[in-house]
């Protein structure tokens, strides 16, 4: 599929045929997408928990979900998703790397970072990982962890406490569902290009050179 084609298809997909895993390649060539992700420093401060047995993720979710609460459909739907993938960050990769000679810097303190570079690159590792799906038939979702329930998912799947979970991409065969409320008529739809991009500063309308 060319690459513009991936871009437009891509969506979060929040239903899926439960009976159709991903294919093991397709989840090989997904991680090793991810792993060309950009990372400052090449830090690479990642690991990604991969869940395809039903035992696994209904551990996951058992730990960060209440059972109650499949309020709209949208749990139910998501939870029919044979793959999820868990995306931890690990700051302290980061904070060592720029401790590291060629960097220049000769301490850890974390008041460096203007923000948590770490969780970005996460992040867009995730990002690969969803056009991947798109690339290869299948739809995707990328969703976060309750902060509340974070370090019951941690214990859930032995993921260390120093590591963050950043979010967990959803990985199947899509099946048709409800359109997102977000996107519902009348309630907004995609910014342009001439809404958000400023031409050399803030303000300044942009227009193709």
């Amino acid at each position: 599929m060319e690459f513009a084609q991936v871009v437009r298809r891509r969506r979060m997909v929040r239903a899926y045929d439960p009976d159709r895993p991903v294919p093991e390649q397709v989840l090989q060539r997904a991680l090793e997408h991810a792993i060309r992700a950009p990372s400052a420093g090449f830090s690479q401060g990642w690991d990604f928990v991969v869940l395809t047995e039903h035992a696994e993720r209904e551990a996951f979710w058992a730990a960060t979900t209440d059972p109650t609460a499949e309020r709209d459909g949208w749990l139910r739907g998501v939870r029919t998703a044979p793959c999820l993938i868990v995306c931890c960050s690990d700051r302290a990769a980061y904070l060592r790397r720029y401790a590291e000679p060629d960097k220049g810097w000769t301490d850890q303190d974390e008041a460096r970072w203007p923000i948590p570079y770490w969780d970005v690159d996460t992040g867009m590792a995730a990002l690969m990982m969803l056009l991947t799906a798109v690339d290869e038939g299948l739809g995707a979702l990328f969703f976060g962890v309750p902060a509340e329930r974070m370090e019951a998912a941690k214990a859930a799947l032995a993921v260390p406490l120093d590591r963050r979970l950043v979010g967990v991409v959803a990985m199947g065969y899509a099946v048709p569902d409800r359109r997102s409320a977000s996107l519902r008529r009348g309630r907004r739809g995609r910014r342009g290009v001439d809404e958000v991009a400023h031409r050399g500063r803030y303000g300044m309308p942009w227009s193709p050179g």
